[in-house]
């Protein structure tokens, strides 16, 4: 795996444009100083977050030799689109369109953050967390279904390599009373999300909107077809150690270790499937196997 001690740049705030939205689409893209051909992540961030957040992950993929662009979503906190705001119940899809107008002026903002000599944009991946991670989902062709199980309208897109899921969402016949009443998006259908995949979920993770317990964090796995890959992270809960940032409030199992883990992971998923080191993936599986610091597993 890589040393990590690459230095790497970051650049804000971008515009992208975007339409129907009451707050300017801002991103953020964090880059290695150095290396050609560069591959692009775009993140989608957890509930409440920012462009901002997940700097321990942003900063390693950068290092590892990834152009990440990250943008800040309408439910940030620095926004306040609250549970009792009326338009809260959409932003679900503004998040969706969020990423989806990334991409259509991905160009555009790799020039303006100088990077676009530098960057192979036939080489693009999505990742998120949480929320995100059920954003990024739509895009992979995960469907989000109604009270009666059919599936409502296909987001997806065939420029995506691959992407990689952490710690999402699962299927919506076991939400609380409180998620069916104000989170009732979060019903996601796994069998059309073709698109390669990584998911990535804590064995200690238990979600207050599911009445399931870790296992529920797995079902974009188990239910997506292949090929798919899934790590389980011993001891990790939502935020995997810190993953949205060192000491945050979140954070209910720090530890830098769980931290590194998943970034590596997701470096090395991406570089092996977007065929930029096809080695990589395998390095990562016997570095994790031989230590038994997670379980990794891959249909198809």
């Amino acid at each position: 795996m890589p040393t990590h001690r690459q230095q790497t740049i970051a650049i804000k705030p971008i515009s992208v444009p975007s339409d129907d939205r009451p707050v300017e689409l801002e991103v953020k893209v964090t880059a290695p100083t150095r290396g050609s051909d560069l591959p692009v992540i775009v993140f989608s961030h957890g509930n409440a977050w920012s462009m901002d957040g997940y700097e321990p992950l942003v900063d390693r993929w950068a290092a590892a030799g990834f152009v990440v662009v990250q943008p800040t979503h309408l439910d940030s906190r620095r926004i306040g689109i609250g549970l009792d705001d009326p338009r809260f119940g959409t932003i679900w899809r503004v998040r969706i369109a969020d990423l989806h107008a990334v991409l259509d002026h991905l160009g555009d903002v790799l020039e303006e953050a100088g990077l676009s000599e530098r960057t192979d944009r036939s080489r693009v991946a999505l990742v998120g967390h949480s929320w995100g991670g059920q954003t990024v989902g739509a895009l992979l062709g995960a469907r989000v279904l109604d009270p009666a199980g059919d599936a409502g309208e296909d987001f997806s897109r065939d420029d995506i390599g691959a992407g990689v899921l952490i710690a999402v969402t699962g299927t919506g016949d076991s939400l609380t009373p409180f998620a069916l009443e104000n989170l009732p998006f979060m019903r996601p259908g796994y069998p059309t999300m073709t698109t390669p995949a990584l998911v990535i979920a804590g064995d200690e993770d238990r979600s207050r909107m599911s009445t399931r317990g870790p296992d529920w964090f797995l079902d974009a796995y188990h239910l997506s077809p292949a090929p798919k890959t899934l790590v389980v992270v011993p001891g990790g809960e939502h935020t995997l150690g810190g993953i949205a940032g060192e000491a945050v409030s979140e954070t209910t199992d720090p530890d830098p270790a769980r931290v590194a883990l998943v970034a590596d992971a997701v470096s090395a998923y991406l570089l092996d499937t977007l065929d930029v080191d096809d080695r990589a993936w395998a390095r990562f599986a016997a570095d994790v196997g031989s230590g038994q610091t997670a379980l990794v597993e891959h249909k198809g």
